[in-house]
Parts: structure tokens; sequence; C-alpha cells
């Protein structure tokens, strides 16, 4: 079968790979019929997410028809047709049975790598890494499916790929971002990043309750996108004003209420810290650059609560802690734990509170994927999402 490899940084390129087979009684094989580049995909194509192996099969947002089964899923039938959330999760640990899905304590057969770095294992994670599991990813023309019978999520067929494909990640993932923030009525929130994951937090702000939301990035074209499609309200570029006296005087000198990073680890920004992340992540003396996030602990009001969905992968140096203790902020983060919002998120796309096709920019073919990737990652042509076609 074709599949989307990563070779080396910045290098990926679809190859025939063998298809695969069940392996356990709760596998599930799905044919792809569609397919999307992620921002994180970046992080893996940058080469700062560590335990990739050239070879590997990357992707993690896909949907198709199942076309094997194991014994042991009740739930699934072959020729359902089902979108796949990113995090593999059990369903039966501790963890799952909080809906904690991305913690889940037995997914991940490499844990011990994770623990290294991080202290505990999350989930495993398709196409992300061996550090994650080594499971291959969904930038293919098949998949084999874990835990299946916990996984996938049957669609409607009156709803087209492109109208529910993006429950596999980035709708929950900006969803659960705005979710973490406690919205009450009234609430400003501020989300830094107005690409795919970022649009879907501002619009579930707002779906939620917010009264304003304001995007903040550097491209006109995505803060564009930002008001066109409804999802905020107000937007600021920080490479053209000062996005912490903006926030002050938008919100009457208090900052606001809550602040979303759906930027991560490859933030842009200027001045001599940023100059500094740079240099470090240049050198592989510190793999994140966390502008965004400090900016966002930064602007937020005093007992705010500062949410992050843009993923990070190490340690942080000059990370402000003094603000969040002294001021009282609550930081939240986490992947997040798609399992636990798919079916409501379906609910809303079925009743029209949301359509997420808005933040398709770009559909390919399958083999051209490489390109997919160079125009998301330069920004090209307007590029905000790119959707791979499998079939």
């Amino acid at each position: 079968m074709k599949a989307n490899c990563w070779i080396g940084k910045q290098h990926v390129r679809v190859e025939d790979v063998p298809e695969p087979k069940l392996l356990n009684r709760r596998d599930c094989i799905v044919r792809v019929t569609s397919t999307a580049i992620c921002g994180s995909d970046l992080h893996l194509f940058n080469g700062f997410i560590p335990t990739m192996e050239s070879g590997d099969v990357v992707g993690h947002e896909f949907m198709g028809e199942v076309m094997d089964i194991g014994p042991d899923v009740k739930n699934l039938k072959v020729g359902d047709r089902v979108v796949v959330p990113f995090p593999i999760a059990c369903g039966r640990c501790l963890s799952c049975e909080r809906q904690d899905y991305a913690l889940c304590e037995n997914s991940n057969p490499n844990a011990w790598m994770a623990e290294k770095l991080w202290g505990y294992s999350p989930a495993g994670l398709f196409g992300y890494s061996h550090m994650l599991g080594g499971f291959a990813g969904g930038q293919a023309e098949f998949v084999r499916v874990p835990f299946a019978d916990v996984g996938p999520l049957k669609v409607p067929d009156h709803l087209d790929d492109e109208q529910v494909l993006f429950l596999s990640d980035i709708l929950p993932t900006g969803y659960m971002g705005a979710d973490m923030c406690d919205i009450q009525p009234g609430a400003v929130i501020a989300v830094w990043g107005a690409g795919p994951v970022g649009l879907f937090a501002m619009k579930s702000a707002r779906l939620l309750g917010a009264e304003r939301v304001i995007a903040i990035d550097r491209l006109p074209y995505r803060l564009d996108l930002a008001l066109q499609a409804g999802a905020a309200t107000e937007t600021l570029n920080y490479e053209q004003v000062d996005v912490y006296e903006a926030l002050r005087a938008i919100t009457a000198g208090r900052g606001p209420d809550a602040c979303i990073d759906a930027v991560g680890l490859e933030a842009h920004g200027h001045g001599p810290l940023f100059a500094v992340d740079r240099a470090k992540q240049a050198l592989s003396i510190q793999p994140d650059r966390p502008t965004a996030l400090r900016q966002a602990i930064r602007c937020c009001r005093n007992g705010g609560i500062v949410s992050v969905i843009g993923v990070y992968g190490g340690f942080i140096d000059n990370f402000p802690m003094g603000a969040i203790m002294n001021r009282g902020l609550t930081l939240r983060a986490g992947q997040c734990h798609v399992q636990r919002y798919m079916k409501p998120l379906l609910d809303h796309i079925e009743r029209g509170d949301i359509d997420p096709r808005f933040v398709i920019t770009h559909r390919l073919p399958l083999a051209e994927a490489a390109r997919g990737f160079d125009l998301f990652m330069k920004k090209q042509d307007g590029c905000e999402k790119v959707v791979l076609k499998a079939a």
C-alpha cells in the first residue's frame, strides 16, 4: 500500500509499505478515505520530536471504512464508516474510566521511553514517534486501529468526509481548549494562534458563551479568516501591536478572563528572549520556543485560566512561575481526550452549530503529501489546512 513516511528532518515521502494486519482481538483495519496534515505533524517534520525513525508512517487525523475486525470488537462491523481519534485508549484503565483517554495507562508499549522524559507516559498516539508507541499513522491507504471497540466513531452517511474528519483531532482539541477555560457569560477569551486548532478553539469559546474572542497571530490571511468565519470578534497582529497593551485596552486594564495557547513549541515572536529561544532550539539545548505561552501567562487577568493545547515536548527556560503563583493563575493543559468529545461535537455538526469545513484551503491526493507539508509549513498560497484524499 501507499503511505506517507518520515524519512528525516524536513523530508517526507510516499512509499510502498506492507499492508497492516490484525494483531489483537480488539483491532480493526480501516481503509482510509480522507486524512489531513496537522500542525503537530510539522513538529515531527522539523525534527523536534525525538525517537522518530526513517520510514515511520505519519499522520493522526484520518477516517475511512472498516475492512476487517477482531472478534472482540462488537460495536463495529465491516463496511462501517468511522472517524478515528488520534489517542489510542484501552477504555478500561483508571484514566479511561475518568474519560482522560489521552492518558490511557495501557496503550503505549514504549511507555518506558516517555517515562524517562516526562515521569509517566501518556497514551499511545498514531504516527507520532516511538516514544508514543511507534504506531503507524493515518496518512496511508490502510491503518491498523488498536482498541477499536473504544476509539472509532461511526458517522452517518448524510455527512461527507470533510464535515466529520476533524473529529479525529483538531475540532475536539480546540473545543477542549475552550472547555478548560470555564467560560462564563460575558467572558473575554484571547487565543494565541489562528491556525486550524486556534480557529476551532475560538469557535468553541463562542459556542460556550464567550462574549468576545480575540485572535492573535502574525499572518493577515489567518486573522481575516478568523473574522470571516465568525470565530473571533477582534484580531491582533503581534508584529504590529504590543499584545499586552492591546489586551489591557480591550479589557479596561484587567486582562482576558482566559488565554488559550494554540501554538506550542514552534512559536514565532520578536525581541531578545525570542532570539535566545531560537538559538537554544537550533543548538538542541532547549526543544521548545514558549513565546506564546509566556505571553499568555503575562496577559491573563489575575485569577484567570491559561489553557494550553499547543504541543510542547520538553523543558522550558525562563518560565514565569512567579506570575502563575503570585497572581493566582490556573494552568490547564493536555493532549485532547478526543473520545470524550467526539459524539457531542458530532451532534453540533448535525445541528448546524458548526461546519468544520471552513478551515480547509487545500485538497490534494495522498501522493502529493510532501507538497502539502511544504505548503503548510511555509504558509504558502494562503494555506490553512490540507486534506489528503487516500481513496
